[in-house]
């Protein structure tokens, strides 16, 4: 059996290429795993990654409609509210998994959680997989295919000693060397009792 994040490096890939069949932000999801199980939210939290990869890409046209940028934004903002709370399912995962194991003596606590290692880690594999399609890119020149074929063992490199970084972290909580926390998500701007603009308190 592989390692967890190595597991779940697999499953991000997976994921990536599922959006990539269509390249389109609206195509509906197909996760091949059950609901309810990690590998499920594993696949549902890269696509999430994917689609707004590429949301990021559009509102970034020159040309692009103001009314159409705005609502992407919006757009934006919902995704990573998603994808926070995705976070917070992995670490509820993790933390109900670890919940029978007592911390030793001296045990520390990580500077940030699984989970948290976890949305790096997909990220990483979406920009491997966007740095390979340019360092293969037919109609880019010599020097643009040099410089993204360098970027890429840069990513692969990172990505090896990230996945090893987490399944450490893990075997270091299951052995007690370290324990975790879970911090619920403090987003201010989402919440209308916390915004000024949203409850009326700002100045207009």
């Amino acid at each position: 059996m592989k390692p967890f994040a190595q597991h779940a490096f697999d499953i991000f890939e997976q994921a990536t290429e599922a959006y990539h069949r269509h390249d389109h932000v609206d195509a509906p999801e197909e996760n091949p795993y059950a609901p309810g199980t990690i590998d499920h939210t594993l696949f549902a939290k890269n696509y999430v990654d994917a689609v707004q990869w590429h949301l990021e890409d559009i509102i970034r046209d020159p040309e692009i409609d103001p009314a159409e940028a705005l609502k992407l934004k919006r757009r934006i903002d919902a995704s990573n509210q998603k994808r926070t709370d995705m976070v917070e399912e992995l670490d509820t995962y993790f933390r109900d998994l670890y919940a029978g194991v007592k911390p030793l003596p001296g045990a520390t606590i990580n500077t940030e959680s699984p989970a948290w290692a976890l949305d790096r880690l997909s990220i990483l594999a979406l920009k491997i997989y966007h740095m390979r399609a340019e360092a293969a890119r037919e109609d880019a020149g010599d020097m643009h295919r040099e410089r993204c074929a360098a970027k890429l063992a840069v990513l692969l490199e990172q990505q090896a000693d990230l996945t090893a970084a987490i399944d450490t972290l893990l075997d270091d909580i299951a052995a007690g060397r370290k324990y975790m926390k879970v911090y619920r998500q403090m987003k201010m701007y989402n919440d209308a009792d916390t915004n000024p603009v949203l409850y009326g308190g700002a100045k207009k």
